[in-house]
């Protein structure tokens, strides 16, 4: 049988197709001590390269176009754009001292980057690659700054602070205060962006915000020393790490309860799921590994080594 230059090239373009459309995400996770991202296949959930991060990269956001990872290096002062594709550093952007928390907003304009010492959140233009300006926060040391995913709000936590401090990312102003428990960590929002979810290290609490009314709506008890949030993108669960306990607590969000608690490595941290909802990576800083979740089973699947200290999780 016969087949015609079109019909191979249309066999060859579909197969093409298929194959990229299979290609599983990738996941970075920065290593503090290592001053590196591990790059985990996350298919095979096995690291498969390392990229120079600066000295001590800790907050980190993929751009809207997937070929730049954004990267606060705290001792330097400035967050670190490394080209995805070559996996090499392609420039560095001066933030003020001590960046921590990394986000980009819904529509890629902005990534943002929590600096502690000068306490504000720092807006970059991913247009021009430059710092546009900085809003002050009223938190103290924030660490995490997280975009709403209508992209109108910026929330804000801080170490040295009872509340998540609201942005209005129009006005490049903050413009509230919800008050929650002690050290707020990580920040999570339902898609729909009605609800955002915050955990409190220092209370081991999770407070669930309505976000149109600006307010505490639920308090759920999760594990000691809750920080990191995660939450499904179909929003039905809420993952919390917990420092202390070395778990992961899973919340319902119809219920605003705990209904399953995940073992993992010691001082989990950040994390992330895969688009499709179905893993969660945990960066365990003192385990320097990542425990990989079966978000459908709530079982932990295996840990992965990564380098020294990892301190949160990407996924492209």
């Amino acid at each position: 049988m016969k087949i015609c230059k079109q019909t191979m090239a249309l066999l060859a373009g579909v197969t093409l197709s298929v194959s990229v459309a299979l290609a599983a995400p990738l996941a970075y996770v920065p290593n503090e001590k290592s001053g590196t991202i591990s790059v985990i296949d996350t298919a095979k959930d096995e690291v498969v390269a390392e990229i120079r991060a600066g000295t001590k990269p800790r907050g980190l956001a993929v751009s809207a176009d997937g070929k730049r990872l954004y990267v606060s290096d705290q001792p330097d002062n400035a967050l670190v754009a490394i080209d995805l594709d070559k996996r090499t550093v392609a420039g560095k952007i001066e933030l003020g001292e001590s960046p921590e928390g990394v986000s980009r907003s819904p529509d890629g304009n902005w990534v943002v980057a929590a600096v502690e010492v000068s306490n504000s959140a720092a807006f970059i233009n991913t247009a021009t690659q430059q710092r546009e300006f900085s809003v002050k926060t009223q938190g103290k040391n924030p660490e995490h700054a997280v975009f709403s995913p209508d992209g109108k709000w910026l929330y804000v936590s801080a170490e040295d602070a009872e509340q998540v401090d609201v942005v209005d990312v129009a006005k490049r102003e903050q413009v509230g205060a919800i008050p929650v428990g002690k050290r707020p960590r990580g920040i999570g929002f339902l898609p729909d962006g009605s609800r955002a979810y915050v955990a409190c290290e220092l209370a081991s609490t999770v407070y669930a915000i309505d976000v149109r009314a600006q307010k505490v709506v639920a308090t759920i008890k999760a594990g000691s020393f809750s920080n990191g949030i995660a939450v499904r993108p179909d929003g039905r669960r809420v993952f919390v790490s917990n420092g202390k306990d070395a778990t992961v607590s899973v919340i319902d969000t119809a219920t605003n309860s705990v209904v399953a608690t995940v073992p993992v490595g010691n001082r989990p941290w950040n994390m992330a799921l895969t688009p499709d909802g179905r893993k969660l990576y945990v960066a365990n800083g003192r385990s320097n590994s990542v425990s990989v979740i079966d978000t459908e089973t709530n079982q932990k699947l295996h840990d992965i080594a990564v380098g020294e200290m990892p301190w949160g999780v990407v996924i492209r």
